[in-house]
Parts: structure tokens; sequence; C-alpha cells
């Protein structure tokens, strides 16, 4: 009988124990250089690069080139757990002249980012033209999951900055709009663009997809809150509920709209918004807020160390009019289409720069990439993902350790 030796090593359980330690160090290590909340987004990705040298086999499981769904579902969970956290995160929604750079942000940075990105990947990159579609696509949404450090904060706490409030609104709603633009590359990509096929794609991926996400957002949002807030009025739920409704809300939610065809993304961030309209103030508010950061996190924290295990495999793909194309995308043009986007505002030049620079990139990126990539033979695929591993990388890197201060300062100025 063969037996296993005592003290016999076991790969899964030693990934185990690295990727915890890696989370747990990410957090720690940099209180010792900084007394703000630390960014560990980018330590987490450096954390995982390290596993990758440890275990090179689990990065070898993992590379989303073969095995997409397992990117595609867990980013997926990350982000409307991200989004529904960020609509209830929204204290004031009434004033409609708030709501004017989020709009010009989605209306026209974000087609200029992906127009700019399809160019430069088609000319330069010499991609396919559904490829550089795809391209254009995944990296232009600002990325609701690791964009908390310039985000409004949690439930009643109030002091809405319109800097933090144009970025919070943009990436909760720009990761469900990205949503047409991909599938109109995954059209193009299997079938050719023709008129009638723009026709059909207007008229179902955008009008008839974003609409139900609206309305399936708002029709949960709304459900959900009398069942907390109002029936029965004298014991109401969320007098002695758990947290735990708000993942709860986000599976409703989610699953209906996509069962429905719409944009469950978009519906999400709707839903946060609606609930937290009704008895605005209650203290239950943010204890869903509490619970559904904490599973965020988590998530994120487990998805960006396997992230970094991946990068040392994807990076051999890497060349450097791809590489070429990361960098302009967060340096020129992401901070180029937001300034332009933002210029009949009436906000101050500085905070047009912060809003327009601070277009994080991250776990929505790899999400839309796995999606394509299970709809799609990419011709040059694993091209496409070392340059969404080097934006996010470099997102990480440059957003994270300088978006609180900057922000910061701003809210600062204001308030002086």
């Amino acid at each position: 009988m063969n037996e296993q030796p005592f003290f016999g090593a076991n790969g899964y359980h030693l990934a185990m124990a690295l990727v915890g330690a890696g989370i747990i160090a990410a957090f720690w290590l940099p209180r010792f250089f900084s007394g703000r909340e630390p960014a560990a987004s980018a330590l987490l990705i450096l954390f995982g690069i390290a596993i990758h040298w440890i275990l090179p086999d689990l990065s070898r499981t993992l590379d989303p080139r073969e095995a997409p769904l397992f990117w595609e579902l867990v980013s997926e969970m990350a982000v409307v757990v991200a989004l529904f956290g960020t609509g209830i995160r929204i204290d004031n929604v009434t004033d409609y002249r708030r709501w004017l750079p989020t709009i010009w942000l989605l209306v026209i940075a974000m087609p200029l980012t992906i127009g700019a990105v399809t160019v430069m990947g088609f000319a330069f990159a010499g991609m396919t033209l559904a490829g550089a579609l795809v391209l254009g696509a995944v990296l232009a949404p600002t990325d609701p999951v690791l964009a908390g450090e310039v985000q409004v904060g949690p439930p009643t706490e109030g002091g809405e900055h319109p800097v933090r409030f144009a970025l919070t609104t943009e990436a909760g709603l720009n990761d469900g709009l990205a949503f047409p633009f991909v599938y109109l590359a995954l059209l193009a990509g299997t079938s050719g663009l023709s008129a009638a096929m723009l026709g059909e794609w207007l008229l179902v991926d955008v009008v008839y997809r974003i609409g139900v996400g609206v309305a399936g957002g708002a029709l949960v949002g709304w459900g959900l809150a009398r069942v907390l807030f109002v029936i029965p009025r004298d014991n109401v739920l969320a007098d002695t509920a758990s947290g735990v409704l708000a993942i709860a809300a986000v599976l409703l939610c989610y699953g209906a709209t996509e069962l429905a065809e719409g944009y469950g993304f978009i519906a999400c961030f709707v839903a946060g918004v609606v609930l937290r309209r009704v008895e605005v103030e209650h203290a239950f508010h943010a204890e869903l807020h509490g619970f559904n950061e904490a599973i965020e996190l988590a998530l994120t924290a487990m998805l960006l160390i396997l992230i970094g295990a991946t990068f040392p495999r994807l990076f051999g793909e890497l060349d450097w009019a791809h590489a070429a194309i990361a960098v302009a995308l967060l340096f020129i043009v992401r901070p180029g289409a937001g300034w332009i986007s933002l210029l009949r505002t009436g906000l101050p030049w500085s905070d047009r720069l912060v809003i327009a620079f601070y277009g994080v990139r991250g776990i929505g990126s790899i999400y839309y990439l796995a999606f394509a990539a299970s709809h799609l033979e990419l011709v040059n695929e694993g091209q496409i993902w070392a340059t969404i591993a080097l934006t996010i990388l470099l997102s990480t890197v440059v957003h994270g350790f300088t978006a609180g201060p900057v922000v910061d300062y701003i809210v600062r100025r204001r308030q002086a």
C-alpha cells in the first residue's frame, strides 16, 4: 500500500497557504510606511507574481487562455457585488447637475476611448478589426472593484465631493455600458459589419438590453426596499436581519435581469441606488454595505493574487506595439478623452484633471475579455490578454499609490 509521507507537500494546500499569506502581507506591510488605509492592489499582484515562481503549476492551470470560464465566473461575481455596493454608497442623487460630468464621461469619453484603442490595435498592432474592437471595449470601463480610493464613502457619511461622485457613478454605469461594444466586436468577428447587423445591434444590444437592465434593477431595488423597510411596518426585516441580504439581492437582481436578456451589471448598480432611496438614513444601509464590501474585498484580493500568478506566462506574448497601447491608454487616451468630455461641466480645471486621469482599469476588463474569448475565436488572444495584464498592473501601481492622496488633497482644498 502506497502511503503519503507525513510531511508530504501538497500543491493545492501550499497554494492556499501562499495565497492567504500574500493577502495578509499585502494589507499589513504598507502600514509601516503610511498612516492611510493601504492601497494593496499592486502588492497583491506582486505577491501573485512571486507565487508563480514558487508554484509554476498553479499559473499553468489558471492560464486565462486555457481556462477563460474560471476567470469569467469569478470576475463576474466580483464586479456585480462591487456594483451593488457602489449604488448603495451614493447619498444624494436628486441634483441632476451633479450627474452632468458622469453623463459626459459615458457619452463622450467612453466611445472616444474605445475608438482610439481600436484604431491603435488595428493600425499599429496588426490586430483584426474584431480583436481590436474587443481590446477597445474591454479596456474602456472604469473599474468599480479597484476604484475604492477615489469613490464616495460608505452610506450616510455625506460630503460627496464632485470628483468622488463623478468617478463613483461613472464606475457604476460604464461597466454595463461597455457590453454593447463587446457584442459589436463579437458580431464583427462572426458575421462582419453591415447596415442590417448594425441596426439589429442598436435595437437589441443597445436599446433593449440597457432598458431591461435599468428597469430590472429599479424593480428589484424597489421590491427589496419594501421587504426590508416597509412590510410588515411593525416588524421590518431591516431591524433584525444580517447583511447577507446584500448578496441575496445581488444574486436575485443579476440573475433575473440576465434571464430577461438585460445587462445585469447595470441592474445591480441601479438596484443599489433605488434601494438606498427608501429610508435613506436607516442604519441598515451601512450594515448592507459593510457585508457587501467584505465579500467584494475577499473576492478581489484572491483574484489579484491569482492574476499576478499568471502574469509571467502572459508577458511572454507581449510585444512593443501592445505594450504601447496599454501605456497610451492610461497616460494619453483616457486622460485626453476625459478632459474633452468634461470641458462644459463647469468643474475647476484641477477637478477635471483628476477625474480624467483616475480611470482605474481592473477586474471588469478581465471579465469582458474572458466572456469574449469564450464566444469568439480571437486570432491574437494571447497578446490581448498580455495587454490587459500590463494595463491592470500599471493601473494598480500608478493609480493605486497616488489616487488616495491626490483626491484627498482636492477634497481638502474645496473644504478650505
